[in-house]
């Protein structure tokens, strides 16, 4: 054996030793966890669903949809319920009940969930509308489904949303840490999102739990709406966190808005860079006041007589 293999040997031996204690993290069970890639299966083909002509079939030729549709919904129900019941074994309740029990709970779930495709259908086509009347860089919609992160986020924590309610743990999490990676959104599939909802740029925004956003909301890049405080940690769970946006509300880019008992009033206008912790009456425009700016010119320009000099007087304000 050489010198490489004993060393390998010897590491092995260490990290399996370090698996025997009592600490969470050593837990083995693989199987009895929900598959993170089959998971992102089911989202991604969840997506040709609510956009039947928008995403290619490569492994199957229909003449038409109804052979189509059923042949993928077949697919994502049936690995749907498989991880649907390897997930309700996270509950207490459910890890004694038999397997069959189980199973049985899982398809009922999964039915009840795919019963609601219409309804996110319906909510995802008055996000697409929103995006195309609030972006006029858009060039039609097509372009929006294809390549807006913000529709992508909305239209997955939509779908997640829905097996939330119906009180599935991990995977709809699954599903939004899936479109968080790809988009840089994180919208906790808690959150309560009204139609026309439009997220422009995207970039690291962040939607909690018990959010509850209404009608007609346009958020803009960086915007956070989270919980004030979360020292509490599990004590706090299922307690009202995060604030409430009522209908026709613009956050523009970098406003942070916290806590369970803030309203942020319909009509109302949310400056860049605000933050607040108190409810907001209708109607109202949140702005920060102007930041003074000293500038100092770029040397070599042809407005600059000589180089600034030491006193500051070159310094200019706007």
């Amino acid at each position: 054996m050489s010198s490489m293999e004993n060393k390998i040997d010897k590491i092995v031996e260490k990290i399996l030793e370090d698996y025997k204690d009592d600490r969470f993290i050593n837990m083995v069970e693989v199987f009895d966890q929900p598959d993170k890639d089959a998971v992102i299966d089911i989202t991604k083909k969840m997506l040709k669903i609510v956009f039947p002509g928008f995403y290619r079939e490569n492994n199957y030729h229909f003449y038409n949809n109804y052979s189509r549709l059923t042949n993928l919904l077949e697919d994502v129900m049936y690995n749907l319920n498989k991880q649907i019941a390897i997930a309700l074994k996270q509950n207490p309740e459910n890890k004694m009940k038999p397997q069959c029990e189980v199973q049985k709970l899982a398809e009922n779930i999964s039915l009840s969930f795919f019963e609601q495709i219409p309804h996110i259908r319906e909510y995802v086509d008055t996000d697409v509308q929103a995006d195309f009347e609030g972006d006029p860089a858009a060039f039609n919609r097509n372009e929006i489904i294809l390549t807006y992160p913000g529709l992508m986020a909305s239209t997955v924590n939509r779908i997640a949303h829905e097996l939330y309610l119906l009180q599935v743990p991990i995977i709809p999490r699954m599903m939004t840490e899936y479109i968080h990676n790809l988009t840089g959104i994180d919208i906790h599939p808690g959150a309560t999102i009204g139609k026309f909802f439009f997220i422009d740029h995207g970039t690291g925004i962040v939607i909690g739990e018990t959010t509850v956003i209404g009608d007609h909301v346009k958020i803009y890049q960086g915007v956070t709406l989270g919980a004030l405080s979360t020292r509490g940690g599990q004590s706090l769970k299922g307690i009202k966190r995060h604030p409430t946006i009522e209908d026709n509300v613009t956050i523009y880019s970098g406003a942070s808005i916290f806590g369970g008992e803030t309203v942020i009033g319909h009509d109302s206008v949310i400056g860049s860079n605000a933050f607040i912790t108190k409810s907001i009456k209708a109607g109202s425009r949140v702005s920060i006041k102007n930041q003074e700016h000293n500038i100092k010119p770029g040397k070599g320009f042809d407005n600059l007589e000589e180089d600034p000099v030491a006193d500051d007087s070159w310094i200019y304000k706007i």
